[in-house]
């Protein structure tokens, strides 16, 4: 059976890092890879990467990119409050599953 673990985090999502080099620091989650369990953050762990001239860098060099960081150093910034929150899911009056936000309760899109 092929089945997919449902994680607190998914592309979109603004993201609070809280452990680690860059604790405290937070972004927009670019991708989510469901396999290795990381994200992608925007602006957090920052690596510098050899690139070869190509029609994207004509000059080549040392660029500064985003690695991935794992899903259990972030936690989703609350929509409310703007800080760090857990996740939870219920029902809607539409009987659609939704994720709420544990610290004010409120829906997250």
């Amino acid at each position: 059976m092929n089945k997919r673990k449902k994680l607190h985090i998914k592309k979109g999502d603004t993201v609070i890092v809280i452990a680690g080099d860059y604790k405290g620091a937070e972004g927009r989650v670019l991708s989510v890879n469901y396999k290795k369990l990381t994200a992608i953050v925007e602006g957090v762990n920052l690596v510098s990467k050899h690139v070869k001239p190509s029609a994207k860098h004509p000059k080549g060099g040392i660029i500064k990119v985003e690695a991935p960081i794992h899903i259990s150093n972030l936690l989703l910034k609350d929509p409310k409050t703007g800080k760090p929150t857990r996740i939870g899911r219920k029902l809607n009056e539409n009987n659609k599953l939704v994720r709420y936000s544990k610290k004010s309760g409120e829906v997250i899109l």
